[in-house]
This record gives structure tokens, C-alpha cells and sequence, in this order.
């Protein structure tokens, strides 16, 4: 996959190169993804528009996952999204949120003949996630023992296509768009919900993630976050973000 980088400068008086934000972010439909050349998604959009309120330099660049979370972790200038605010990850990381409310189908390949209703009925199949995600850690820590890791959900959705595993967990928005496209998938059941957010280092500047934070509040106040919600499809409900209705 290409690195694509993208450093934004706005009018502002000159910074120092170390105070410049560095943004990591993967290729994780509909948050973050690929359209072309551009970058585009419900998590890139509010970023964007958080970014232009503040006067600092950054740059974004889409990489593997685990290379992009590693960053935020090491290096003090380094945010990462989006991110799942799991408890795992609370003290490694701090937080701007919430960038979405989804959850997490475990689903399988419609022809696998394979039906489970609940995490324990699913322990005994193979399970496909890619690596240093947080579906690998709630699988972990729920016991899962059968856990293929790729480097990205795409390796991990073919390797379901071909029944190299069995199941595999996926938002339920990539899960329907999926469907749309034809994939053949079928939902198990409800794997997990989760808060999404911006994690930058955890010695990130306090008052800079205050601003940031402060931004993000605004695009929800204002309507301004609901609005790309709709532009992607999405809307909020009591159990998080899920497709809106046709």
C-alpha cells in the first residue's frame, strides 16, 4: 500500500518543525479510507474541519495499522485515528472524542454453513483480524485461542472469501456496504460497540488537546458532526452508529 502524505500549512505565523501534529490513520471504511487520490470519511472530514480552527501545522499520512498506533505511542507529536477508546488503551494514549459511537459484527462467509449466536459458540471456529487492531485485543482478552492475524482487514477479508478462516469481526457499516458490492457475508452476531476517537501520544500538549477537543464539541453542537454522519450514510441510535434506512 502507498504511503500517502499530506501536509496541510495554515495561515498562521511560522511554528517549529516540532510543533507541527503528525496524524496516522489506515485505510478503515467509512472513518477513514480512499477515494482516487484523496482521503476521505467520516473521521478525516471532522478532523479537517477541527484542524482549520487551529493554528498549527500538521501533516496526515494513511499507513498499516500497527505502524500508524505505534507512532501515537512513541512519538510525542503523533496522534493517531480512529481509534477505538478501549480500556486497554486509556493510559497509553489521550483522547479527543467522540469522533463516532459504532459496534462490531462477527460475521462469516455466507456459504460456510457455519451459525453461532454468541462470543462462546464462536471460540471454537478460526478468527481473522489484522494485526495490533483492537478487535485482536477484545479477542484476546474474551478467550479467543484460534486468532489469524494479517496486516490489514482487506488480507483478513480475503482469507475469509477463500475459508482460510471462518469468522471474522467488521463494522457494521463496512459490513453492509460489503453486502451491497455483492461480498458474500452473512452477520453472526453483535461483537462489540465501541467509542471511536483521535489518541495522541500521552505526552501530548495538554492545552493543544484541549483546543482540539474544544472543536470537535463544536462540530457536534452545531450539527456540523451529524451532518457528515448523513454524508456517509450513518446516523446515531441507542446502540451506536449504524446504517441509516434507505
Amino acid at each position: 500500500m502507498k504511503v500517502l502524505a499530506i501536509m496541510l500549512s495554515l495561515a498562521a505565523a511560522p511554528v517549529a518543525a516540532a510543533d507541527t501534529v503528525h496524524f496516522t490513520t489506515e485505510d478503515y471504511p467509512p472513518y477513514n479510507y480512499r477515494e482516487g487520490d484523496q482521503i476521505v470519511g467520516a473521521g478525516y472530514d471532522q478532523l479537517l474541519l477541527m484542524m482549520k480552527e487551529i493554528n498549527i501545522p500538521y501533516t496526515i499520512e494513511m499507513m498499516p495499522w500497527a505502524r500508524a498506533i505505534a507512532l501515537a505511542e512513541t512519538e510525542p507529536m503523533h496522534c493517531v485515528f480512529t481509534a477505538a477508546h478501549i480500556p486497554e488503551r486509556d493510559k497509553k494514549f489521550k483522547w479527543v472524542e467522540p469522533v463516532a459511537v459504532g459496534r462490531n459484527f462477527m460475521v462469516s462467509h455466507r456459504k460456510s454453513g457455519i451459525t453461532v449466536g454468541n462470543i462462546e459458540e464462536a471460540k471454537g471456529y478460526i478468527v481473522g483480524t489484522q494485526r495490533n487492531d483492537y478487535t485482536q485485543t477484545l479477542l484476546e482478552n474474551e478467550g479467543f485461542r484460534k486468532i489469524d492475524l494479517a496486516t490489514d482487514l482487506k488480507l483478513t477479508l480475503k482469507k475469509l472469501q477463500s475459508k482460510r478462516i471462518d469468522l471474522m469481526p467488521i463494522s457494521e457499516q463496512h459490513y453492509i456496504e460489503l453486502q451491497e458490492k455483492g461480498e458474500e457475508l452473512e452477520a453472526q452476531f453483535v461483537f462489540s460497540e465501541q467509542i471511536f476517537a483521535i489518541a495522541c501520544n500521552a505526552n501530548f500538549p495538554q492545552e493543544l488537546l484541549a483546543r482540539m477537543q474544544g472543536e470537535l464539541d463544536k462540530l457536534i453542537a452545531d450539527g456540523t458532526q451529524a451532518k457528515i454522519f448523513d454524508t456517509y450514510n450513518l446516523r446515531y441510535t441507542n446502540f451506536g452508529l449504524v446504517a441509516a434506512k434507505p
